[in-house]
């Protein structure tokens, strides 16, 4: 796969980076042409700043990585990634809500950061290192319902990332609706190919450059 780095979302979200830690993953972004850079929400200005003029997407975390802010915090935060020039939003679901049923919350919480960031797109972080089958499917069910545009796998925080098994789940239940993005613990390009047969159309990694120079990203 020849055009993998247009699937790749280059990502730092640790909470030790720092600008020039962010500035130069903005130049590998440029470098390697990813799809967009996934930061902090602190950093959305910088990182719009140094990628203007060029084709890269900036995509902002909302309620990161834990998904457990007011939903008025998770709107506000959103209504200034997008004030600051993000171009999409990845909030996390509210999994203790999701976890204690109430389902009507987490859902109408989704739609109204939809709803707060106009065009721009939703990813919404299910955190499936935590949910059975039966909740991924119930989480990427409201994910739809609630209009947003992707169900994401993982913060990266959890004690799992991103497995096919789930993604292929999640992709029998989204269909053509949603977008999938694949992202924690995937480090190769071997991997981020198996994700993308699996059925995701963006790929969450940090080791996004690392990817680009591996023999299996250049099998058809």
């Amino acid at each position: 796969m020849t055009n993998l780095h247009n699937f790749i979302e280059h990502t730092l979200l640790k909470a030790t980076a720092t600008t020039a830690d962010i500035i130069t993953l903005c130049d590998e972004a440029k470098q390697y042409d990813f799809f967009g850079v996934c930061v902090n929400s602190c950093y959305v200005y910088l990182a719009v700043n140094e990628l203007k003029d060029h084709r890269t997407k900036v995509i902002a975390t909302v309620g990161f990585p834990l998904g457990a802010s007011s939903t008025k915090t998770k709107i506000e935060e959103a209504k200034q990634a997008v004030k600051d020039g993000a171009d999409e939003i990845d909030m996390v679901m509210n999994l203790g809500f999701f976890k204690s049923g109430i389902t009507k919350s987490v859902t109408e919480e989704i739609r109204a950061i939809k709803k707060a960031i106009g065009r721009r797109i939703l990813k919404v972080i299910i955190e499936t290192c935590y949910l059975n089958a039966a909740e991924m499917k119930l989480a990427c069910k409201m994910v739809r319902l609630a209009g947003a545009d992707f169900v994401k796998t993982s913060t990266g925080f959890g004690n799992k990332g991103a497995l096919l098994k789930d993604v292929q789940l999640l992709k029998s239940i989204a269909n053509e609706d949603v977008g999938i993005k694949a992202s924690g613990g995937i480090k190769t390009a071997k991997q981020a190919i198996a994700f993308i047969d699996a059925g995701a159309t963006r790929i969450g990694s940090s080791n996004g450059v690392a990817m680009v120079y591996e023999p299996e990203n250049h099998k058809e």
